[in-house]
């Protein structure tokens, strides 16, 4: 896939004010309206950059939502799914194992105690950013004969409540992952400020963007940085035009949670959602 760096400025803007109106998925032609209207903004963020939509993955978001509407939402196509917390997680994952093909990615903070719960079940992890977190994940992984593809996690707006390394100690990080044979390395994750200023977004996105393509060329033997996963609901079409491979959406698939962004993300994102 080509890079693209926008030469100017563009004029999108985040769609925050929108999460409370997604309306709720209940059918599976809902979610397969839903998803055709994701697809179409992905597409539409493509073409004003001069991308191929098929170099951008859609992960589905699937946090708080019960398991009926899940397996609706399997029906119309969702063979991939991101939560946050891993014992919820790994409750749906116990209980639907019957669709043998439905995958699973961590997309939220790890405790080092959860890793065993992971190695059993996940495909992917996308917010690694400790040595504690890598031994303990590619431990339980080898006692489990697994492995699991992985991103590291950067705090591109230098939010203390955020998880996340900070962009100048990625680098040092990255050398020490080659330890970790179960783990397999594939690129770099953030979350954006949670801000109605698009400049301000966009500046977290092309943080995380100038980071992977400083350190992909001195990347350690057997790490990838080819993918960024970058953009929710709200912001990731800004992301797409600064380079996402990777959007997490939750709420523009499965409608609007019931409690509001601001219970998990407050004034300019002193807490943090996924999706």
């Amino acid at each position: 896939m080509t890079d693209i760096h926008p030469q100017q400025p563009l004029e999108t803007q985040p769609r925050y004010a929108q999460h409370g109106h997604y309306p709720r998925a209940t059918t599976v032609d809902d979610f397969r309206r839903h998803l055709a209207a994701v697809h179409a903004r992905i597409e539409a963020a493509c073409k004003r950059v001069g991308r191929n939509p098929g170099g951008v993955r859609l992960l589905p978001v699937s946090k708080t939502v019960d398991e009926a509407r899940i397996r609706l939402s399997y029906a119309a196509g969702c063979h991939m799914l991101g939560e946050n917390k891993v014992q919820e997680a790994h409750r749906k994952w116990d209980a639907m194992r019957d669709l043998a093909d439905l995958r699973w990615s961590v997309i939220g903070h790890l405790q080092t105690n959860k890793a065993k719960l992971v190695a059993q079940f996940a495909s992917e992890f996308q917010a690694l950013d400790s040595s504690h977190v890598a031994e303990a994940l590619d431990r339980r992984l080898q006692a489990e004969g697994r492995s699991l593809d992985v991103f590291v996690q950067v705090n591109t707006s230098n939010e203390a409540a955020k998880s996340g390394l900070p962009p100048e100690a990625v680098g040092d990080f990255l050398r020490t992952l080659s330890a970790y044979s179960a783990l397999h390395v594939r690129g770099l994750m953030t979350l954006a400020l949670f801000s109605a200023e698009g400049d301000r977004v966009r500046r977290c996105f092309t943080t995380l963007r100038t980071l992977r393509d400083r350190l992909r060329n001195d990347a350690p033997s057997g790490i990838a940085l080819d993918e960024l996963s970058m953009g929710m609901s709200g912001d990731f079409e800004i992301a797409i035009e600064e380079g996402a491979t990777v959007v997490r959406v939750g709420q523009a698939i499965y409608g609007a949670r019931a409690t509001p962004d601001s219970d998990y993300w407050p004034a300019d994102g002193q807490a943090v959602p996924n999706g």
